[in-house]
């Protein structure tokens, strides 16, 4: 899935737009994606892929519009105790990195 998703950022760079590419880069306790999942955006809001079941992915997308437009890599942190898992429905909390950065 991720050649897709790597496919998916080289044809909109193709057409012209500026992307950004997501990876998450660590996890810790309860994570819906595992390690090297990526997730492509463009500067029109497109996204491909995903990084977190959909639960961040906004918050990524706003940071991958920033650095395209600053052109820095960003990495972001994202948590959930457990406490605040079980008040949400999950099983447990856990804690996911993703590595931001515009292609180029």
């Amino acid at each position: 899935m991720a050649d897709n998703i790597v496919e998916q950022a080289a044809a909109w760079r193709a057409a012209g737009r500026r992307v950004a590419l997501a990876t998450v880069v660590a996890t810790w306790g309860s994570s819906p994606r595992p390690v090297g999942s990526q997730m492509a955006v463009d500067d029109r809001g497109s996204m491909a892929g995903s990084v977190s079941g959909g639960c961040i992915e906004s918050a990524v997308a706003h940071e991958a519009a920033k650095s395209m437009e600053d052109g820095e890599p960003r990495l972001l942190s994202f948590g959930i105790t457990n406490e605040m898992a079980w008040e949400v429905g999950l099983a447990c909390g856990g804690q996911v990195q993703v590595y931001v950065e515009a292609v180029e």
